[in-house]
């Protein structure tokens, strides 16, 4: 199969997926985003938030109704390369397609960082205590570690498994091998000391779907673009002026920035 196939293939099991996987998946990022962080040493990843990303061409232009250009930046990814493996991962899981952007022009990578930053990375108001011996599948993993921490690792330990592999870092291979890559990782194959790559893979992917569906105000979803694939409406206020219709009405989506 050629790879544009297996990319337009893919991108067709999404937009059956998205609504059910990326639903729990935002569900759960917007229930941290809600709770207080939790409170933590000053670090220099920290003091890195204010810093504005210097790699232009992960930024998606903003929206045509926009005044000002949406300029994002690293809050939790200190290292350059970091990002961009992360970058590409994402790529690889919502590729872009005729009708769409991918994850990078909708923003995920920022998304994920930002979020990596906050509450959800610090996993605030999780029950976060002992014992972490290995249950079984339906318990889900057990770790002493933040999901930052497991995401640090997990990403750099994609780069390290590329250089052995291909002696060129992640960003910077082919398609299909990085798609290997991340088989193998979420069979479980590949190892990273400290993590398990499969769970890695998981939230990895799950984090994907939740910044392509989120509501803009969390980062991702850039113009709402992610919404219009998907045809769904977003914050809308009311139906009360479409309930009766006969026919399907298509809504430009609504986000909670753009309510009154």
């Amino acid at each position: 199969m050629q790879e544009n196939d297996r990319i337009i293939d893919r991108r067709k099991f999404f937009k059956l997926s998205l609504l059910g996987a990326g639903a729990v998946a935002t569900s759960s990022v917007l229930a941290a985003c809600s709770s207080d962080k939790k409170e933590e040493p000053a670090t220099s990843t920290q003091e890195s938030a204010t810093n504005i990303d210097a790699h232009a061409h992960h930024s998606a232009p903003a929206s045509e109704n926009a005044e000002a250009k949406v300029i994002r930046g690293r809050m939790f990814f200190e290292r350059a390369i970091d990002f961009e493996v992360l970058s590409a991962a994402c790529e690889r899981i919502y590729p872009k397609d005729e009708s769409v952007g991918g994850a990078i022009d909708l923003g995920v990578p920022y998304f994920i960082d930002n979020q990596l930053a906050g509450a959800y990375g610090y996993n605030a108001r999780e029950y976060m205590q002992g014992p972490f011996a290995e249950g079984f599948a339906e318990q889900g993993y057990q770790s002493p570690m933040y999901r930052r921490d497991i995401f640090l690792l997990g990403v750099e330990g994609l780069n390290d498994t590329a250089q052995a592999k291909f002696k060129k870092n992640f960003p910077d291979l082919e398609g299909s091998q990085q798609d290997g890559i991340l088989k193998d990782f979420e069979s479980g194959k590949a190892q990273v000391d400290g993590i398990s790559t499969k769970y890695f893979f998981s939230l990895l992917r799950s984090m994907t779907l939740a910044g392509v569906l989120s509501d803009p105000i969390y980062g991702g979803n850039n113009n709402m673009d992610g919404w219009r694939a998907m045809q769904y409406p977003g914050a809308q206020m009311a139906y009360l002026d479409r309930i009766e219709s006969d026919e399907f009405v298509l809504s430009e989506p609504t986000g909670l920035a753009d309510m009154q």
